[in-house]
């Protein structure tokens, strides 16, 4: 039998805690779940990871780096920004990305009481808001967009998405779905000088 490398080592630890974290949320999920999950002993996740707060980190940040990754790939198929913003927009309002949502959910929930979490879900957020703001700032340039404040408009936008979607999540019978995304996006039309509905029409061709 082929002995495995520490780092695939790591990561299957990392898939186990993962797997673990969805059934249980991130909060409850224990060193010893993760050790039953592989079938083997708790003291080999200690030799891989110092604390069970670090290993929560790194599941967290595994998803969503993962879901940043396939929101960029969704945004580079469109050709103009006002396509671009409004893929973002549409990667948010799709019911695929549920449980990272609640990985979100669980990991601003954790924030306060790991460090570890804490760091890894601000410079995420931070990289989510410096995608929009990028796209704001190229829409100006190019026209597309009225002269706005895009550190501002960006914030305010992810705020919202970011509330909406939790809120979808959290409680699905009090908010419809198609009615969070719309106003999320036609606040950010608003701000933008755009058309109301242009970015959910656009995210149709996008």
């Amino acid at each position: 039998m082929t002995r495995m490398s520490p780092d695939a080592r790591r990561q299957t630890i990392v898939e186990a805690a993962q797997a673990v974290a969805r059934r249980k949320g991130l909060s409850a999920t224990t060193v010893r779940d993760v050790a039953e999950e592989m079938g083997t002993s708790s003291g080999l996740i200690h030799h891989y990871f110092a604390s069970m707060d670090q290993l929560l980190a790194e599941v967290f940040s595994q998803v969503a780096e993962a879901d940043l990754s396939a929101t960029r790939e969704r945004m580079d198929g469109a050709t103009s920004e006002t396509g671009r913003l409004a893929a973002y927009f549409d990667a948010w309002a799709d019911p695929d990305n549920d449980d990272i949502f609640q990985f979100w959910l669980d990991a601003w929930s954790e924030a306060s009481r790991n460090e570890a979490v804490q760091e890894r879900s601000r410079a995420l957020n931070i990289e989510w808001q410096g995608l929009l703001s990028e796209v704001i700032e190229t829409g100006i340039a190019s026209g597309e967009f009225n002269q706005v404040d895009a550190e501002a408009v960006s914030w305010t936008a992810l705020s919202l998405l970011d509330g909406m979607s939790l809120q979808v999540v959290a409680h699905p019978t009090v908010i419809e779905r198609g009615k969070a995304a719309q106003w999320a996006a036609n606040s950010t039309e608003r701000d933008l000088g755009l058309p109301l509905g242009t970015l959910r029409a656009a995210s149709v061709i996008a």
